[in-house]
């Protein structure tokens, strides 16, 4: 096995960097070495800084608690300490795109987060089981930064996990039209149901950005590489409605879609069954063993009862059934956080390791 790396976290106090403390702890591949925030939070430590703030239902880890937040923006103080970092920042895309960059220049790799260099053509938007061959841009990004080590790698937006993968898994039948609705959880706010009491017996059908990002994304994942870019793919819509529900965690999806070349439902649920990627190949640690689980009863998935299913690493699909519009109708559901957050990026930094992108 190669050696292990340290590895810093970017935006550590926040609802995300809290799930990667989390992940984190006890890695076979990595040791958190940094916990950075701003500059308010620089000098203080851990548990003084998040200890009223700790966000999930599971403890704070013993080990973060001493360590002393470093100021995210002193790139040379950090890199001395780390191999790579996650950046999971709230700040405002052109801040967080310059800081990736400074980064990444300064030959640490990132893995992201955040939104803001999902777009740059020579960044790959990673779903470890579907596009891993994308990380091969890496190589034409450092020619562009002009650095050896340095890249930025992101992980697309959380409310994608749950439907992307379980069309990948029928690309070959050539899906053309996709209208697509997600009901998405409080957390991917960064907040909690206690701190948001608008949410209370209440539905918001608007989240900023996010229905752009739900029918682009898609595309720059299931795209190619040319001439040093990621190319989109060709010949599929995708038309998104993107609402703010009252649960905590778990992104439900509700989803149509036609096909050049109609599969039968037998053949779409035998596909899901036996979809995998590279992690399940490589065993990376948090893979889950079965990527996409569809369930038979007709009222599943549920978000309280499936969000979890495979420690919050798979996904679930129900409700497969003819349309009166498009060709076939199904729910999809993933965990926001770990799938579609935290968890993502640490998947993705196990393959970018296995890989030999960090070395």
């Amino acid at each position: 096995m190669k050696k292990r790396l340290r590895v810093g976290i970017l935006g550590a106090t926040g609802f995300v960097g809290q799930r990667l403390v989390t992940l984190l702890t006890d890695h076979p591949y990595f040791d958190v070495t940094v916990v950075a925030a701003s500059g308010r939070s620089a000098g203080k430590s851990y548990e003084e800084v998040v200890g009223s703030k700790w966000k999930l239902d599971i403890p704070m880890p013993e080990w973060v608690k001493p360590m002393v937040i470093r100021n995210l923006n002193n790139i040379e103080e950090v890199k001395d300490d780390v191999d790579f970092v996650f950046c999971a920042v709230n700040m405002d895309k052109n801040t967080i795109k310059e800081l990736e960059e400074a980064y990444a220049k300064a030959e640490i790799p990132v893995v992201s987060n955040n939104s803001a260099h999902r777009m740059t053509k020579d960044v790959p938007v990673i779903v470890p089981e579907i596009n891993a061959s994308h990380l091969e841009i890496i190589n034409a990004q450092r020619k562009r930064l002009g650095t050896k080590r340095g890249f930025i790698a992101t992980k697309p937006n959380c409310s994608i996990q749950s439907y992307v993968p379980p069309l990948t898994a029928l690309l070959e039948f050539e899906p053309t039209k996709v209208v697509v609705s997600t009901y998405q959880a409080v957390s991917g706010s960064g907040k909690t149901l206690k701190e948001w009491p608008e949410m209370e017996d209440n539905i918001i059908p608007f989240i900023g950005g996010e229905e752009e990002k739900s029918e682009q994304e898609p595309l720059k994942v299931w795209g190619h590489i040319e001439n040093d870019e990621i190319k989109f793919v060709d010949g599929i819509t995708i038309s998104a409605q993107c609402i703010r529900v009252p649960v905590l965690d778990g992104h439900l999806a509700t989803v149509s879609v036609s096909f050049k070349k109609k599969p039968t439902k037998e053949q779409i649920l035998t596909k899901w069954a036996e979809y995998s990627g590279r992690p399940q190949e490589l065993e990376l640690p948090l893979a889950p063993k079965q990527f996409i689980t569809y369930f038979e009863e007709e009222n599943r998935p549920q978000t309280h009862l499936d969000r979890d299913i495979e420690r919050g690493m798979g996904i679930s699909v129900g409700r497969l059934r003819e349309d009166t519009i498009f060709d076939y109708k199904f729910v999809g559901l993933s965990h926001n956080t770990l799938r579609g957050a935290a968890g993502g990026a640490v998947l993705m930094a196990e393959l970018l390791y296995r890989e030999g992108y960090l070395e």
